[in-house]
């Protein structure tokens, strides 16, 4: 490691404040991808800003028909509030699967979001429920926020502040992780919606997607017959030595299945 500053604002406005003050410097949320980046000096920022003490980002509220979560909640919190277990079981069940304990009692949910890692968990969450991602200036939809592997809508000094999901009929994730890294090989969030299905595909390629073909077949017949009928082209997915493209292909409807039965059981 080497020397930076360290600051920890206690408001929104301040922390985006002191990024835009200094280029070379890097939101700090639960640090679980930064701080390794630095060790091995993949990255170098001269500062970290500390936003896990903002208040504002440390809360769970239901408002209507959404369930706001703010950017600075770690993974053990969003999958133990009962708001969050209530409201939306499937997601508080992905929080909980996230990595490890210590993992789950760090990392945050605008932290993930923004690193956007092409097999994190909650991607496809935000995907499958079509939800808001909002910071500090704008609301982004999540049609609109994924672009491509590590790669978001953000602006350098954007800052998630928090996520807003409708509430589905029914929702949930599986996944087929790595035995190490717990990051998914393929993880699939299905959500069944008033206008119909949304189904958030991620580990399998570059970045999180939607399965077009899943959601299609989902809409007409909820059911896991349905989901296993699908057949997944192997074409752009991702092809590695933990797994082929034909494998994750073979994968996203099996774990689609999975999801719904799942969903059913909440």
């Amino acid at each position: 490691m080497y020397a930076f500053d360290y600051q920890r604002p206690g408001e929104t406005q301040a922390a985006v404040a002191a990024l835009a003050a200094n280029g070379d410097a890097k939101f700090l949320a639960g640090g679980q991808s930064l701080l390794p980046t630095m060790r091995l000096r993949l990255a170098q920022p001269s500062a970290l800003v500390d936003v896990t003490r903002i208040a504002s980002m440390k809360s769970i509220a239901l408002d209507g028909g959404k369930l706001i979560i703010g950017g600075a909640m770690c993974h053990a919190q969003v999958a133990s509030d009962e708001q969050v277990r209530k409201a939306l079981p499937g997601l508080a069940d992905l929080a909980g699967r996230i990595g490890d304990r210590q993992v789950r009692e760090r990392g945050t949910i605008g932290g993930s979001l923004a690193n956007d890692d092409p097999a994190a968990c909650y991607p496809a969450a935000v995907l499958a429920l079509n939800a808001t991602v909002v910071t500090d200036r704008r609301r982004i939809g999540a049609d609109e926020f994924f672009i491509d592997m590590y790669q978001t809508a953000l602006e350098p000094d954007e800052l998630i502040v928090a996520v807003e999901f409708p509430l589905a009929k029914r929702a949930a994730y599986e996944k087929f992780r790595n035995p190490a890294s717990h990051f998914a090989l393929v993880g699939v969030f299905v959500a069944k919606h008033e206008d119909g299905v949304r189904v958030g595909v991620t580990g399998a390629a570059s970045s999180v997607f939607r399965a077009a073909e899943l959601e299609a077949a989902l809409s007409k017949d909820f059911s896991v017959s349905a989901a296993r009928g699908v057949k997944i082209l192997p074409g752009e997915l991702n092809d590695d030595m933990h797994a082929s493209a034909e494998y994750r292909a073979h994968l996203i409807p099996v774990l689609a299945g999975r999801a719904i039965e799942r969903a059913n059981s909440f």
